[in-house]
């Protein structure tokens, strides 16, 4: 690992890198992982749900590669053990003795959230609901109720029992939803997410989930060989939204996105801080709800 950064102009360049370094394993670990997060402001500890790699949206931005799935045996065991070791080692400041977090400015070393995320879609997984209460179960032992509790997800699994139990347990220690919306249309969420799943059902779990607590929305907008979405697609993802408010959904923040890492498709590029900034504006003027835009 010495010498990673050699070549870097200057700091920002280093703190941007660690931004973009968003491995699955850290010094050995199977499940647990973490990341310097722009979005938390601080550092997010990953929970991987799917370190089989198996996803039901292929996202044509998506860095995960999934032509080499292997079986792999996850249990809660592994999960305590390792969420334990990880969150003393980011308390103690171990974490950034370690690249890239050893660039992370003073403001940014502070434990922000575990995240149920990683190579694929944590609601999927058999054990949300047991990592759910094994997390929860972990955060009330070492007193860190201030810590949020963030699910990842594509939004595909909210209609189903198990994970409406998790989310009800997550919603009494300080859980949060981040839930992925990239399209206004049926045609463009084929495109972009490439799930055999259809739209309707995205809205839909949207609809039910946050009539039911606040979530935030992440977006991720990029260019499609070179095109950025046309303004009647941003169009019509603002009366997505609009429709979600006005029949009682609850959206606390939008997360205005675009790549910074490599993707698996080669002919999506990252929105220009240009372009961002104008979709954001078109959101904005409709939809009165805060919104952080993250730049490519």
């Amino acid at each position: 690992m010495n010498g990673y950064y050699t070549g870097m102009k200057n700091e920002k360049d280093k703190i941007l890198n660690a931004h973009r370094q968003h491995g699955r394993q850290f010094m050995g670990t199977q499940i647990v992982y973490p990341v310097l997060s722009r979005r938390s402001g601080g550092i997010s500890i990953g929970v991987n749900l799917n370190i089989d790699k198996v996803c039901n949206f292929n996202c044509a931005y998506c860095q995960v590669d999934r032509s080499c799935q292997v079986k792999v045996d996850f249990s809660i065991e592994t999960l305590e053990k390792e969420l334990t070791e990880m969150i003393q080692l980011v308390l103690d400041g171990g974490l950034f003795e370690y690249e890239p977090f050893d660039q992370a400015p003073e403001k940014l070393r502070r434990l922000n959230d575990i995240a149920l995320s990683g190579d694929g879609e944590p609601t999927a997984s058999p054990y949300f609901l047991e990592a759910c209460q094994e997390i929860v179960k972990i955060k009330e032992q070492l007193k860190l109720n201030d810590i949020k509790i963030i699910v990842i997800t594509n939004s595909t699994m909210f209609n189903k029992e198990k994970v409406q139990l998790g989310l009800e347990l997550l919603d009494k220690h300080n859980g949060e939803i981040w839930a992925k919306l990239d399209a206004g249309s049926e045609e463009y969420y084929k495109k972009v997410n490439q799930s055999k799943i259809s739209f309707e059902r995205i809205l839909d779990n949207l609809l039910l989930v946050s009539q039911k607590r606040p979530i935030v929305i992440q977006t991720l907008m990029s260019n499609i060989d070179n095109e950025a979405p046309s303004e009647s697609e941003i169009q019509n993802y603002i009366q997505r939204l609009e429709y979600i408010i006005a029949n009682g959904g609850k959206i606390k923040h939008i997360q205005l996105h675009t790549i910074v890492r490599k993707t698996r498709q080669s002919n999506l590029t990252k929105l220009s801080d240009e372009q961002l900034d104008n979709i954001a504006r078109m959101i904005s003027n409709k939809i009165d709800v805060p919104l952080s835009k993250h730049y490519g």
